[in-house]
Formats: C-alpha cells, structure tokens, sequence
C-alpha cells in the first residue's frame, strides 16, 4: 500500500474527513470530529511508513505479543492505540482490517445524532 492508496481507502469510509490538527506532517483522519487514524508524511517519504490505529484494549495486547510491526501507539494512548508499522509482519490486508476496525470503533462512540446524520450524507 502507498500513502495514496491509504488516503483514498480512508476517505471512501462514510463521514471521513482529513486534517492536520498538529503540525503540517501528521495526517489525521476523522469520523465524527473524532480521529481513527493517524500517519506522518515524512516517514511515508523516508520509507519508514506507520499508521496509529484504535483499538480495542485487549486485542491491542494480542495483536503486539504477534506482530513484530504492532506497538503502543507513539504519542498516544498505549491502551487504547497501536502503532502498525507497514513493510514488517503486517499485510496490506491486514492493515485495512486495522483502518476499519478503529473506523468502527470510533463510530460506534459517536452520538446517534451524529451517526445518523453521517449515514443520511451518505445516501
């Protein structure tokens, strides 16, 4: 996966919208208003790409002990974050299976208010 592969599979999710809330490196893409994924520029153009992903707690502890590419989430919530590094153990495949389960969870949080008028812009 290229970081333009990654920006249009981010984008095709329901309500995703993108920012740079940080720093003009840092890519966030938001659900909602709420971030689900987080990668930096200059590590994609270093080589060296990594995306921060939610997820759930217990399966973010799974997920490290059996991937050499899954870590705490740098600069975030160790419980609640990983960081996937790409180009390791860690498939394209699986990665998106990443992008959507923090998408999910991330929805899921949301009011319903705003999950439905999410789902209603969609239509």
């Amino acid at each position: 996966m290229n970081i333009q592969q990654l920006y249009e599979y981010c984008l095709s999710k329901k309500g995703v919208t993108e920012h740079f809330p940080f720093d003009e490196d840092t890519l966030v893409f938001k659900v909602g208003g709420k971030m689900f994924c987080l990668t930096s520029l200059k590590e994609w153009e270093k080589g060296t790409p990594a995306l921060n992903l939610k997820g759930d707690p217990e399966k973010n502890e799974e997920l490290r002990a059996e991937y050499e590419g899954v870590h705490p989430g740098f600069h975030m919530s160790k419980t609640h974050w990983n960081t996937v590094d790409f180009n390791r153990d860690v498939s394209d495949k699986l990665i998106c299976e990443f992008i959507n389960h923090s998408y999910d969870l991330v929805f899921k949080s949301l009011t319903k208010k705003i999950q439905n008028e999410i789902l209603e812009n969609e239509n």
